[in-house]
């Protein structure tokens, strides 16, 4: 499965990106997908949020209510909208991938496809 993100970018404290993510040339009925992040704050990427089987979503606890999941237009797009970036938000977002049995949980381990990622900073 081929990833690609793109929308990154730079913003102020307190504004907003709109990430998206196409899974290219593939279409399955089950694909779960997920944004994670590599902050400098970090030692390993972090689970940012997903949508599990095109249903139900989950987020990180330090994204929850400032961020917002969604399938895009088309049924292999995942959209991240996030709103009031704080300075421990920047960083490498990833966009990834699974197909059932993987994606159920928002862990690194969960998801097999990984795009190159598209960078977010948060500065005044």
């Amino acid at each position: 499965v081929l990833l690609v993100e793109s929308g990154g970018g730079s913003v102020q404290p307190g504004g907003s990106l709109k990430l998206s993510c196409e899974a290219k040339d593939y279409a399955h009925p089950s694909l779960s997908m997920a944004w994670f992040r590599q902050t400098s704050g970090s030692a390993e990427r972090e689970g940012v949020a997903t949508i599990v089987l095109g249903r139900s979503t989950m987020y990180g606890d330090y994204v929850k209510g400032r961020f917002t999941v969604s399938r895009g237009n088309g049924k292999n797009t995942l959209v991240l909208q996030m709103n009031d970036l704080k300075p421990d938000d920047p960083g490498a977002y990833s966009c990834a991938a699974a197909t059932y049995p993987g994606g159920m949980k928002l862990t690194r381990s969960s998801f097999r496809f990984w795009g190159p990622g598209t960078q977010v900073t948060v500065a005044s």
